[in-house]
């Protein structure tokens, strides 16, 4: 099974980011980026975009559509 919150956390400690960094760059909280790493939350789709963006992957790697990571360009 596909754990979201897992693939956020390993691709922002991959960049040796901290949950309050990645939500300034979001828009969002610490709290609300702890709450997505662990599951509580799903978010939004802007937020997803957002989160993609930062990370430069798809969205289908980030919400567990494809195994392999492709980057955008």
């Amino acid at each position: 099974m596909f754990d979201f919150g897992l693939r956020i956390r390993q691709l922002r400690e991959s960049r040796n980011m901290s949950q309050e960094e990645l939500g300034r760059r979001v828009g969002r909280s610490k709290p609300v980026i702890s709450n997505y790493e662990n599951n509580i939350k799903f978010p939004p789709l802007e937020v997803l975009i957002s989160i993609a963006n930062v990370f430069n992957v798809s969205l289908d790697y980030l919400v567990g559509h494809r195994k392999e990571r492709c980057t955008l360009h």
